[in-house]
Formats: C-alpha cells, structure tokens, sequence
C-alpha cells in the first residue's frame, strides 16, 4: 500500500456527485463535473496511523470510492464507458477528510480550499481492491459509520455523472496518468468528528462486504504549532 501511495503524482476528487450530499451542504448542483485536487502526501495507507485533526479544524469525514488509474488517459470520449474501465487498474475505498470551517472561509472569501483537504493523513484508504471484486462500480453501495452509529449509506448508482464522464472531463484539462487516483464524490451523511472517534467504511457489491474495501482509522488531535485561524 505504500507503493500505491508513492506511485500517485495526483488525486483528483469529483465534487458534488450525489445530488443529496449537494442538498445537506446548501452548495448548486455542477452543470459539469467539477473537480479539486488532494496532495498525494495525504494518503493514509491501511494500518499507518490515526486521522489527525489539526486545531481549530472542524473535521468532516465523506467516504467515497476511488479509481487507482492503470494507463495514461488523455481526451477520454465520454460515450466510452469500456474505455473508461479498462483504464481503471483497480479501486480503493477512500476517506476524502475535510476541514469543513477551512473550506466554508474559503468559499465564502474566494480563496481557494486546497488547505482543506490538503492536510497529512487526510485520505485514509483500504486495500487495493481487485477489478473483478468490484465488476460494475456504479452498482456498490458505501458505508460509513462513527463509532457504532451509521452515518453514510448510498449506492454508487446514486451518482449524477458516471466515471465515464468523469474521466472525461479530467482528462481533457490535466492528462491522467498511471497510479494517479481518482476519487468519485461522497452521498449524503457526512458530518463531524473529534479526537477520540472511531471511522468504519466498507463496500458491498450485491449486499456482500468487500473484505479488502474495509477501513478502520481512528481520529486524534494533531500536535504541533499549526492552528487554523482565518484568514
């Protein structure tokens, strides 16, 4: 998993995909996909450590799958849904953790949210999940709880602009390249936590858990100067 980690020069995170999450947020739904990036340098491989949440940092979790790219991809027709496929070498269930006060001053300022999202140990991810595990990636269905509560629960067909589509638009403004990941957008649910908390997220293809798709990641608070104060 590490490999996976060294071997990623960009992830890039489709926003406002699930129609609910766009809701719960009060943000406008995108007339096209529309993406950010997240520093390679926030994977958080499987069994590597706690989430750690920086002070003054309103912490939301969004779990979402994630397409780890297997060859370069540049103006992908998005008609091309077998295209699209056979240029995904496997997936990754990801945890896309936000600073949600950090991007809220953002966004209400015009400044850009990289900080958000940007921060060490922000991504946790599963094992690599193995293509023929995964057969449709529009029919899976996501879960996240904290603690013992569930908190997410939607299917991947929930989403408004399928992968196909998605890896279109990317790839017609920054090549894709081999080991880069892909993050799809996250359902509805998301929400806060602290020091203390624990994240449980797994995917189901036909009501079967993926046992490589598991994540269990605790939260704790960062140490050191860094404090978010706005800007």
């Amino acid at each position: 998993m590490a490999s996976l980690r060294a071997n990623c020069r960009k992830v890039m995170c489709i926003g406002r995909n699930y129609a609910d999450h766009i809701a719960e947020l009060n943000n406008t739904a995108p007339k096209q996909p529309f993406f950010f990036l997240k520093p390679s340098s926030s994977i958080l491989p499987p069994n590597s450590g706690p989430v750690l949440r920086p002070k003054g940092v309103n912490l939301h979790y969004e779990v979402e799958l994630g397409l780890v790219m297997g060859k370069t991809v540049r103006d992908l027709d998005p008609q091309d849904e077998q295209g699209a496929l056979d240029a995904i070498e496997s997936y990754v269930l990801a945890i896309d953790m936000t600073g949600r006060n950090v991007q809220d001053e953002a966004k209400k300022k015009g400044l850009p949210w990289s900080i958000a999202k940007g921060f060490d140990t922000f991504m946790p991810i599963s094992q690599v999940i193995p293509k023929s595990r995964l057969p449709n990636p529009h029919d899976a269905f996501l879960r996240l709880r904290v603690n013992e509560t569930e908190k997410q629960a939607d299917s991947t067909g929930l989403m408004l602009y399928r992968i196909p589509q998605q890896l279109a638009h990317i790839s017609r403004i920054m090549t894709l390249e081999k080991g880069d990941i892909v993050l799809t957008g996250t359902p509805k649910g998301v929400g806060q936590v602290k020091a203390g908390d624990m994240m449980h997220a797994s995917i189901e293809v036909d009501g079967q858990e993926i046992e490589e798709g598991r994540i269990q990641v605790e939260v704790q608070d960062r140490q050191g100067p860094y404090e978010f104060k706005e800007t």
